[in-house]
């Protein structure tokens, strides 16, 4: 070194390159500790309850480098951030959290550039997905309704797609929770349904007025109060009207009087409250004044209730008058014949000669003896009714070529029922009409009914010769006060061997059937040794052997269960070998003499035929023959329609006006409304 230099600048600079690297190491050792949180405070961070909020975890699967985050905030401070929210209860509260405490997933937005890259942010997102799965979950458990109270609400700009992916998944467990509940709503909407009409098998639809069969809970109990009220007034102002004329009490008789006609015009013909006249209720309080009058007045113990007596026994016998005089004038409606009805017979009665008709000669006579074939028995004096019943049959036969129908009616109407099958032959099927005047082996002295019907007793009981014919004479007897019972028509049904000699079984029809499906598999059924084959009729103890037969005659009671089944004729399968090998006819007539005094069984064709035919029915799947269309309107619509043969018994025929409307489809069907006969006799549908 040389002379005159100074050290003390090197040794002085040499220091102070030491001291700036010492503060360089340091700032880089807290730079360490800033950028990098110890583990401890990276698992606090993580596992803290405060964190767990939606927003708060959903942001935390973001990358810990991003530019920014809230750990690279640029000055690198400790913020407070108070927030306010409200808990489950509605309360108001306040929460004051630590930028420290906060993960590194949350952003500070800058409200100047709102637009910031997402795309940066989701990548980021995305590769950090497995580092913060577990803060995922957390954040799933806690969205689900397990916040805790006291936890912010802290916004966060960017939605990630993970939690897009999860705010999709909720939608679609609410949406399949919704579908499940609507459907859930549709079962049980449909099961309500079926409950209710269930129900409504069972209720009686037939009944009118005040009653609601769908509601009948909520029907109100009183609905007809006043109406009853009324009426009983008005039974309380004849009785004291009645003691008021027996003592000479003209004036409150006739105010009595007064106020009952009164109120007889003020019900009319309601039925309930809602359908009285508006001055009812007046009424009803004026009668309340003049029966408190009479009251004072007149009242007498035993004077009214003999009086009560005298007009209970008065309307007994009023009553039983009008129910005389109601089946008379059924009976009458039932077997007028319509003029309709007369017109028919006679225009083709009138063409059968004038046109020539007589003269002609029934074809394939070979088919009528035929036992090969389908044969049917058809004892009738109705032209239209006939008609139905063939057409019916011929339309639903399988092979109508090998049925043959035998007709069978009186001399009156016999010219009329052979020139309408001449002009309208059933398609393909064999048909024969026969006068039952040309049987001459049927006669008196063979037959008990006719030889019955022949004498003075049974004239005198059918048209009482001797007496006035009125309708309380003819009350015992007026349903068999019937023309039907006078005619062999009615009868000849025991004599199908001695009519039809050659043929080995018969179908047997009344004249008021409509049949609806294919017979035939009828003559393939077993019998079982059995000679008539019928549909039983009993239900319950209704139509059994007690209702038809005088059980207290010994006679019956000894020979027949009063509880045994009964059965009906309109549809009946006969095995005409096994009936002439048990001489069913003798049978029936050995019964009908025996009942020449009518005392073991009223006139008709039902009861002897129990007794002849008793423990020799086989009985027919009902599906078979429905009866009761003729007098009862509430049947099963799906057993009548499903029925093979349905029977219009009763007086309520399908061809007259008293007919159930409802059931008239069934038989009208079938009717050729289009024939010039029918048109020119004025018969429509």
């Amino acid at each position: 070194m040389e002379a005159g230099e100074k050290p003390f600048p090197s040794f002085h600079f040499l220091q102070i390159l030491i001291f700036i690297s010492l503060m360089l190491c340091n700032l880089a050792f807290v730079k360490a500790n800033v950028s990098n949180p110890s583990p401890f405070r990276r698992e606090f961070n993580e596992f803290r309850p405060l964190y767990y909020c939606e927003r708060c975890l959903a942001g935390k699967v973001q990358d810990t480098a991003s530019a920014t985050g809230v750990n690279n905030y640029p000055d690198e401070q400790d913020i407070d951030i108070i927030a306010t929210y409200s808990d489950t209860s509605g309360a108001i509260r306040i929460s004051r959290v630590k930028m420290r405490d906060l993960s590194a997933s949350w952003v500070w937005e800058n409200p100047m550039d709102v637009h910031h890259d997402q795309s940066a942010s989701s990548e980021t997102v995305v590769d950090s997905f497995q580092s913060g799965i577990r803060s995922g979950e957390s954040a799933e458990h806690y969205s689900d309704g397990h916040q805790d109270d006291r936890i912010p609400y802290l916004y966060n700009s960017s939605m990630s797609p993970v939690k897009r992916m999860r705010q999709i998944a909720r939608k679609e467990r609410r949406d399949l929770r919704t579908a499940q509940l609507i459907q859930q709503d549709k079962e049980t909407d449909n099961q309500m349904a079926q409950a209710a009409i269930e129900r409504s098998k069972s209720l009686d639809t037939t009944v009118k007025r005040k009653y609601n069969i769908w509601r009948r809970d909520f029907v109100h109990p009183h609905s007809d109060s006043i109406l009853k009220l009324m009426q009983d007034q008005m039974i309380m102002a004849k009785a004291y009207a009645s003691i008021a004329k027996s003592k000479n009490e003209s004036e409150l008789y006739s105010a009595l009087m007064a106020h009952s006609n009164a109120s007889q015009i003020a019900i009319g013909e309601a039925h309930s409250d809602a359908e009285l006249h508006p001055s009812a209720l007046d009424q009803a309080k004026a009668m309340g004044h003049i029966l408190s009058r009479a009251k004072d007045k007149l009242y007498d113990c035993d004077i009214v209730a003999r009086t009560f007596r005298a007009m209970v026994q008065s309307t007994e016998d009023k009553v039983t008058a009008m129910r005389k005089k109601t089946a008379f004038l059924i009976q009458l409606a039932a077997k007028t014949i319509p003029k309709r009805l007369q017109c028919l017979p006679l225009q083709l009665a009138a063409d059968y000669y004038i046109q020539g008709y007589y003269s002609k000669q029934d074809l394939d006579k070979e088919k009528l003896e035929d036992p090969s074939l389908y044969h049917y028995a058809i004892f009738s004096d109705n032209v239209l009714a006939t008609s139905v019943v063939v057409n019916s049959t011929v339309l639903h036969a399988k092979e109508p070529e090998k049925h043959v129908f035998h007709v069978v009616t009186d001399k009156l109407n016999f010219a009329a029922m052979r020139m309408w099958f001449l002009v309208n032959p059933p398609m393909k099927a064999t048909i024969q009409v026969e006068n039952i005047d040309d049987f001459k082996w049927l006669n008196s002295s063979y037959c008990s009914v006719l030889r019955q019907l022949e004498s003075t007793r049974t004239k005198e009981y059918y048209f009482k010769v001797n007496h006035p014919t009125t309708v309380s004479a003819g009350e015992d007897n007026l349903k068999y006060r019937n023309p039907k019972y006078l005619s062999m028509l009615n009868h000849l049904r025991f004599y199908l061997p001695e009519v039809y000699p050659k043929l080995d079984k018969i179908l047997f029809l009344d004249d008021d059937i409509v049949v609806q499906k294919d017979l035939t598999p009828l003559w393939s059924i077993d019998l079982q040794g059995m000679v008539n084959g019928a549909v039983e009729t009993c239900k319950e103890s209704f139509h059994r052997f007690d209702k038809y037969l005088n059980f207290s005659n010994p006679k019956i009671s000894e020979n027949f269960d009063p509880n045994a089944c009964g059965w009906a004729f309109g549809m009946n399968i006969f095995d005409l070998k096994e009936w002439k090998k048990r001489n069913i006819t003798g049978i029936y007539h050995r019964w009908q003499d025996m009942n020449e005094d009518r005392t073991l069984w009223k006139l008709g064709s039902l009861p002897p035929g129990l007794i002849t035919f008793y423990n020799l029915t086989y009985p027919l799947d009902r599906g078979w023959h429905v009866l009761g269309l003729g007098y009862d309107p509430a049947l099963n619509q799906s057993e009548i329609e499903n029925a093979a043969v349905i029977h219009y018994n009763g007086n309520y025929k399908p061809w007259l006006d008293l007919a159930v409307s409802k059931y008239n489809s069934y038989w009208s069907r079938y009717v050729m409304f289009d024939n010039h006969y029918l048109q020119f006799c004025d018969i429509r549908q």
